[in-house]
């Protein structure tokens, strides 16, 4: 089962909840795309904490091999994706999910990948690794997208619950990617709506020029459980009905998926 911010989380009394351990997983978290080498003190920043308890945190992490020291810096090791080995596996990414992404990538003519919401993000959790791509972002598993302005993202506004959505949207700052992306919340509040109103989403040049994005949710409308999408080059698109078959594809992708081990019982 996949738990994110876009759905209510279980509540728990404040005794059962180890303080320490979420600290511990702000401190990894802290460490992304684009903060790979760290200080203390710039953990110290993200993270909120203060410094002395960044370094007893960090310094574990070290001494656990999940993190390496360089002088003042600290980067994530290799040994941290001993910890995803056993959820890839247990819910069939080798043998059912990458098969299927590949094979659908290949009608498609480009990476298709699959998304899960945490915070004010997206965060790939599967790629497809047959398709040559025409348009490629360099993104790769663990790689996160704005929810704002990419296909997936607005998929996630769209089918979480209005509320959150409409939160995240006049709560995140706005970032211009493009002369066509949406910079007011109102704009992206209706085009939101009008993504959960037809079940998918088509995003053009807003995240990228000469980029659409396509995606299409796994799960219903307020259970979401994830989002599958791709991208395709403006000028590639020929007409509606390109448009469309895409997101039928994507659609049976979502089908699909949504009986695997991994969302079956979500």
């Amino acid at each position: 089962m996949i738990n994110t911010s876009a759905h209510p989380k279980p509540v728990f009394a404040d005794r059962d909840i180890s303080s320490t351990f979420v600290k511990g997983m702000a401190v990894l978290k802290a460490f992304d795309d684009t903060h790979t080498r760290l200080t203390l003190a710039e953990i110290a920043q993200i993270t909120q904490l203060d410094r002395a308890s960044v370094r007893r945190l960090t310094l574990t992490l070290v001494y656990l091999g999940y993190a390496e020291k360089d002088g003042r810096h600290f980067s994530l090791s290799p040994q941290v994706l001993i910890l995803a080995g056993s959820f890839l596996r247990g819910n069939q990414f080798g043998t059912h999910i990458q098969p299927l992404l590949n094979r659908y990538s290949g009608r498609i003519g480009q990476t298709v990948s699959l998304a899960i919401p945490d915070g004010n993000s997206a965060v790939y959790v599967a790629q497809s690794t047959a398709q040559e791509d025409a348009v490629s972002f360099g993104f790769t598993v663990g790689s996160r997208l704005p929810l704002l302005h990419t296909a997936i993202g607005r998929m996630i506004l769209a089918f979480a619950a209005p509320d959150w959505a409409e939160e995240t949207i006049r709560s995140t700052t706005f970032e211009q990617y493009t002369p066509e992306t949406a910079m007011e919340p109102d704009e992206i509040l209706r085009r939101t709506n009008q993504c959960r109103a037809l079940g998918y989403t088509i995003v053009e040049n807003e995240f990228e020029p000469g980029v659409t994005g396509f995606a299409v949710p796994v799960g219903g409308l307020h259970n979401l459980k994830a989002v599958v999408g791709t991208s395709k080059s403006t000028l590639s698109i020929r007409s509606e009905d390109d448009r469309l078959q895409t997101i039928s594809l994507l659609q049976q992708v979502a089908q699909e998926l949504g009986r695997s081990r991994m969302f079956a019982s979500s």
